[in-house]
């Protein structure tokens, strides 16, 4: 089969396409056709060697959508059944899914009923299931204003697509670190943008009813002090490269009577899946991605998620 390998960290140029053999079934895993898998940030920073716990030679991807080619599980997982994954330790302690087939443990393979097209599928799982499972967490009602911290993020797109879609009062705010992007976001469904500068957002004005925070504990509390009394801050991503909170105190730094939540996308909830895919299957929510490389490109698919020359979602197909 043909995979991507990191053999050591580096800049997108590590990531080579070779030749390996198909992995062999063993009890618990089965074997997954990965048909298209969607990028990811932390991808970038295992790439880079920014995660401690990965080991090199190692074939990077957090998730994936595809088909069973071999199984442990005939009742839940027969041979051809469409499936999903994602997370877990998949392209960190283990090989993911940079690769034309995948071994996943069976726990955190997931059957999906869809005729999606494959490319459109990837960007479901990991993107939109974690910007619906944020839009839910944070009780987004018409009539409120709600930031997006982070917004030219793939996550940050679906957000406003399904905030669109789903509440359309909501008044929805993008930040981003370029004023070149004001247009874009516009046209991606956000009403307004604000700057972030030197990690403070420049926002003037009533404080928002909500916040999704994608850049994460860089800016998390430059974010809650622009939240109004009452209001709820969902910490998602951690975009700004910085894993742990340094003196962040929730008694001051929270907004009075707040809330401070987050959604974490390795806890598949099949109902909500469920909901998501009528959602985007029913046509209401539009969830192409922006680009599509083949697999032999993937360097080339870092470049654009890393540089900032793409905006969205990024599927890397095999």
């Amino acid at each position: 089969m043909r995979a991507i390998v990191v053999r050591e960290p580096g800049g997108p140029e590590v990531l080579r396409l070779e030749e390996r053999p198909v992995p062999r079934l063993r009890p618990g895993w089965s074997l997954v056709r990965v048909r298209a898998r969607g990028l990811n940030h932390s991808e970038v920073f295992t790439r880079q060697g920014l995660s401690p716990s990965v080991r090199f030679p190692r074939v990077l991807g957090i998730e994936c959508v595809g088909e069973v080619a071999a199984t442990t599980d005939e009742s839940r997982l027969p041979v051809g059944q469409r499936v999903f994954s994602l997370m877990g330790e998949m392209g960190r302690a283990f090989d993911g899914s940079y690769a034309e087939y995948a071994l996943l443990p069976n726990e955190q393979i997931n059957p999906v009923d869809s005729g999606l097209p494959w490319e459109v599928l990837a960007a479901v799982p990991e993107t939109y299931y974690t910007a619906y499972g944020s839009l839910l967490n944070l009780r987004v009602r018409e009539g409120q204003t709600v930031l997006v911290r982070g917004a030219t993020s793939g996550v940050g797109v679906a957000f406003a697509r399904l905030a669109r879609a789903l509440c359309p009062g909501v008044c929805i705010v993008g930040s981003t670190r370029a004023a070149s992007r004001a247009r874009a976001l516009r046209e991606a469904g956000f009403d307004e943008v604000a700057l972030d500068l030197d990690g403070g957002l420049q926002a003037e004005g009533r404080p928002y009813d909500g916040a999704l925070e994608l850049v994460g504990p860089a800016t998390l509390a430059d974010t809650c002090a622009h939240v109004r009394e009452g209001g709820i801050v969902c910490s998602t991503g951690q975009l700004g490269g910085k894993w742990y909170m340094d003196g962040f105190d929730p008694i001051v730094d929270l907004p009075p009577n707040g809330l401070l939540t987050s959604f974490y996308s390795g806890n598949v909830d099949a109902r909500k899946l469920a909901e998501l895919l009528g959602l985007v299957e029913s046509g209401r929510v539009d969830v192409r991605p922006e680009r599509v490389f083949p697999l032999e490109r993937m360097a080339d698919a870092h470049r654009c998620l890393e540089g900032g020359n793409c905006f969205g979602k990024i599927v890397v197909v095999s």
